[in-house]
């Protein structure tokens, strides 16, 4: 296997480069908005479970586990999309986005209400923060998960399915990915320069 797919941790993890992980996650969405320009939406979200899945396999192929967004998310997909094929009923895979992020924004802010930072285990330890930065990184993410739900409300009620599609493929992953680089400065501010310090204290 080529090192530019996939890497090797200290820890013996096999993980998948940066681009091949951006482009398994950002494939199935390129496939949902040309299924749904050639076949429409019902065809799309067809389309887009198997993209989705094979996705996953290809995650597990290739570094013999899967992270939890991921999985959540394709979950979420094989539900909200059977949903909306057996019903006829577009409505299910528009609301999708909103679950997953709803879920994902309140599984964080809640885990801090217990003192128990979740997002630590979803970055799965590509980098190491003091409990200050922990929690402050995983407000924000919570912060912005919610936000996207309510956006992806606004979107699909609003506007033309088509237009929906659009935003999904190519709205939503660039302001994740645009959200995410904004976080350099405080995820640089609080890194733990020790390694062998634990992240969440």
């Amino acid at each position: 296997m080529s090192d530019a797919t996939k890497t090797t941790s200290p820890a013996g993890k096999a993980k998948i480069s940066p681009g091949l992980k951006l482009a398994l996650e950002l494939g199935p969405l390129v496939l949902f908005f040309v299924g749904n320009s050639y076949g429409g939406i019902y065809a799309a979200t067809g389309l887009f479970m198997v993209a989705t899945l094979v996705a996953l396999a290809a995650m597990w192929i290739l570094a013999r586990r899967i992270a939890v967004m991921p999985l959540v998310s394709a979950l979420v997909v094989m539900v909200f999309g059977t949903l909306t094929l057996v019903l006829q009923d577009d409505h299910f895979i528009k609301l999708k986005p909103t679950m997953v992020n709803a879920l994902f924004g309140l599984a964080l802010l809640g885990g801090l209400a217990f003192r128990k930072p979740l997002l630590p285990y979803v970055f799965d330890g590509m980098m190491k923060l003091t409990e200050r930065g922990w929690y402050l990184l995983t407000v924000r993410w919570g912060v912005f998960f919610l936000v996207m739900a309510v956006v992806n409300e606004i979107v699909w009620r609003n506007f033309s399915t088509d237009t929906w599609v659009s935003f999904k493929t190519f709205g939503y992953l660039p302001l994740t990915l645009l959200f995410a680089i904004a976080q350099a400065p405080l995820m640089a501010k609080y890194e733990l320069k020790d390694a062998a310090e634990t992240p969440a204290g």
